[in-house]
């Protein structure tokens, strides 16, 4: 089994969050499988799934008990199922790599009811619509998670120092550009990151690579962190910095880290995604988060009933709005969930630019070379 490394949007997070009655769920690790499970649920999740803002509605409807767990990696989630953890957890919650290409295929996650939630991405925005492929296992047969959050993540500039449209042409080149030399930062999500810096190189990051492949890679490593005025993992440092003219963009970065400045009025924060790129013609990366049933054994039946509600209005507007960032989710598509969101609240999101920002991006995958480039990334970092 390959060595998994940390591949996910959120690893400047040092802390796990668990909600009310997260201990609980934990408890239940090697203890005897409940008989009864129709008034009890276990998720395990990113946050904003977990906070009791989404979890309380369903609570009172139900009359569950609903504990939700908050991850710090998409490959420790998966970790806590191959350690036995599927006896405790229901659902997960975490990027679609990870659902179909691992834990499908280790039979740690089961398919969905395909009648009962396909009509759900018929609603979806059109990008989310069939044939549905990064939702559906491998074969493309079965229907194995739901999708909600999403979001492009590429780079983010200010656009009183940097046109929007220069940096969409101009893509991650702006960053070699010897006037932007020590007038930008590196938001060091270490492995989007490296995501981001074989774009800059021409590569895709998303299959094997060649080893001129893996020099260029290098030496791009080396020229951004060189070029770098500040490197820090604190969004809200890296925003500020960026409000206060100490720089003028930042390398890594999207909806997710732009959308908390822009809602509170810094509506030149803006995050970019490339017009063009080495990918099939494309240089921008989206996450696409998957809602999967757990191969639990004993597994609750409100499961289901759980991802349902999730796809209504109010749940959907509550987990795209919620701990302190904020993404767009699928249901979009919907009238009744858009009519849940201010001009504001759609500016901060970026709603403007969505559809072309997602035409112009490729799925995030896993990279097959992700440890040696990780390597080749930390030497690069120590020397900035």
């Amino acid at each position: 089994m390959k060595k998994k490394h940390l591949v996910t949007r959120r690893n400047f997070l040092q802390r796990t969050g668990v909600a009310a009655g997260g201990a609980a769920a934990l408890s239940l690790v090697g203890s005897p499988l409940q008989a009864a499970r129709d008034k009890e649920l276990n998720i395990l999740c990113w946050e904003g799934y977990n906070s009791d803002e989404v979890l309380d509605p369903f609570r009172r409807d139900t009359g569950a008990k609903v504990s939700a767990e908050s991850g710090t990696s998409d490959p420790d989630m998966c970790n806590k199922l191959r350690a036995g953890e599927v006896n405790v957890w229901d659902l997960i919650n975490l990027n679609q790599p990870w659902a179909r290409e691992e834990l499908y295929p280790e039979g740690l996650i089961t398919e969905l009811d395909y009648d009962r939630f396909a009509p759900y991405f018929e609603q979806m925005m059109p990008a989310f619509r069939g044939p549905m492929d990064w939702a559906m296992d491998l074969s493309g047969n079965k229907l194995i998670g739901m999708a909600q959050r999403f979001g492009p993540f590429n780079f983010v500039v200010n656009t009183d120092k940097v046109s929007q449209k220069t940096a969409e042409d101009e893509g991650f080149n702006i960053f070699l550009d010897s006037s932007m030399n020590k007038r930008y930062g590196v938001l060091t999500y270490d492995n989007w990151n490296i995501f981001h810096m074989c774009m800059a190189a021409g590569v895709d990051p998303f299959r094997s690579h060649t080893e001129s492949e893996i020099t260029a890679f290098e030496k791009m490593a080396k020229q951004i962190f060189g070029g770098a005025k500040m490197l820090t993992d604190d969004l809200v440092a890296m925003n500020q910095a960026l409000i206060n003219g100490e720089i003028d963009a930042y390398f890594t970065g999207g909806t997710y880290t732009a959308s908390p400045a822009r809602f509170d009025g810094a509506r030149q924060v803006r995050g970019i995604t490339p017009n063009s790129g080495p990918v099939g013609g494309k240089g921008g990366i989206v996450w696409i988060e998957l809602t999967s049933k757990v191969n639990n054994p004993n597994v609750s039946p409100l499961a289901e009933d759980f991802l349902e509600y999730v796809q209504q209005p109010e749940p959907s507007k509550m987990v795209a709005f919620s701990e302190g960032t904020y993404n767009p989710v699928s249901q979009m598509g919907r009238k009744d969930v858009m009519s849940k969101f201010d001009k504001d609240e759609l500016d901060a999101i970026q709603w403007d630019s969505l559809e072309q920002d997602l035409a112009n991006s490729v799925d995030y995958q896993i990279n097959p070379d992700y440890d040696r480039m990780n390597d080749i990334y930390s030497a690069a970092k120590r020397e900035a």
